[in-house]
């Protein structure tokens, strides 16, 4: 199987906290974030890209979604904070070869004063980690 989740939560995670300081970065779904800023990256797809398969049934490729949750409680410019999150994400996320296929506000809705926006990324990944957006 292609697994890249540590190394690029590695890295969105570095990104964020040389930008943001305070910001929580965690690889877990979350219901309410332990401090915010939060950010949660998590791998919710990871299947075979079955026309690269070898006769013999070895993976070559595999199509790789994740999803990226971001948090703020802030009194005031909460959306605003999460969208300078958001625009970090995206930009280490296209870098890395990703298309965001969405990113929408979401209520959240074990805490209404918590904004939340959601976005989430696709690439197919070779066996060798190479990332091809589509």
């Amino acid at each position: 199987m292609i697994d890249i989740e540590n190394e690029l939560f590695t890295k969105i995670a570095t990104a964020l906290r040389e930008e943001f300081s305070s910001i929580f970065v965690t690889g877990e779904t979350v219901k309410a974030p332990a401090s915010f800023p939060c950010v949660s990256i998590v791998e919710m797809d990871n299947y075979t890209l079955d026309r690269t398969k070898t006769s013999g049934n070895v993976e070559n490729h595999a199509n790789i979604v994740y999803e990226i949750n971001v948090y703020s409680n802030k009194t005031t410019g909460k959306k605003t904070e999460c969208k300078a999150i958001f625009k970090d994400i995206d930009r280490e996320m296209t870098e890395l070869g990703f298309t965001r296929i969405m990113r929408s506000p979401v209520p959240n809705m074990e805490d209404l004063t918590i904004y939340r926006m959601v976005g989430r990324y696709r690439a197919v990944i070779s066996k060798n980690e190479r990332i091809y957006g589509r």
